[in-house]
């Protein structure tokens, strides 16, 4: 950014009156509210904590104000919700049904195919997973197209390289994937306690019991993510 851009923004900044002193205690609250709701309402991704904190009070709660938001989104067909590490304007899910009547079509919705979302269901479950790990998961060859498709949608990306010999790249989800499906964290993913409990996202206890998933593990190629 260029020194005049920089002070230009820098006074901007000094200009933005985050305190609102001048207002009695009730307005000041409500214009906090209606700042918060207005910058979620704008932004396509979810809005980090830290960056509603700068356009309130340096005492205001932005936890306290999102509550008093979403009491009055109680009615209405649309909510706040925590996602991504971040806070979001979502549709309830009792209008998924309409909307989807709206859009003419779930894979609108998603842009999932059947077998995507199957690919992404289990990289979400299990990550991370090479391709070869998940090709033994779903009993069939996993693509590098199907790889590639669903980077391109940003709900994967390449994490860590597998200490198995090659080091081949493995996938996980991201971001994105949490925002896009309603999760605020990984832990939100539908039954994965009870999953757990019952041992079934023990990975290598799973590909222990796939017939040859093993052997096609430790022949895998190195594979540039």
């Amino acid at each position: 950014m260029a020194l005049g851009d920089q002070e230009k923004t820098s006074r901007a900044a000094e200009a933005f009156d985050r305190e609102l002193l001048d207002l009695p205690s009730t307005a000041r609250w409500r214009e906090w509210m209606n700042r918060v709701e207005a910058v979620i309402f704008a932004a396509s991704d979810p809005v980090s904590l830290e960056m509603l904190q700068r356009l309130v009070g340096r005492d205001c709660s932005i936890e306290l104000l999102i509550e008093d938001i979403r009491e009055e989104l109680r009615t209405r067909p649309y909510d706040i919700v925590h996602v991504a590490g971040g806070f979001q304007h979502r549709t309830r899910p009792a209008y998924a049904s309409a909307i989807r009547a709206a859009s003419d079509a779930d894979e609108a919705m998603t842009g999932l195919s059947p077998a995507q979302a199957l690919v992404l269901m289990t990289i979400a479950y299990f990550q991370p997973l090479t391709r070869t790990e998940l090709s033994a998961f779903i009993g069939r060859e996993v693509s590098r197209d199907a790889i590639a498709q669903l980077r391109h949608a940003g709900f994967i990306t390449s994490g860590p390289r597998s200490p198995q010999p090659g080091a081949p790249y493995t996938y996980i989800t991201t971001d994105a994937f949490l925002s896009h499906f309603g999760f605020e964290t990984l832990r939100d993913l539908p039954d994965i306690e009870k999953l757990e409990d019952a041992g079934l996202l023990d990975k290598e206890k799973l590909l222990a019991n796939i017939p040859g998933a093993m052997d096609a593990v430790h022949e895998e190629e190195d594979e540039i993510g």
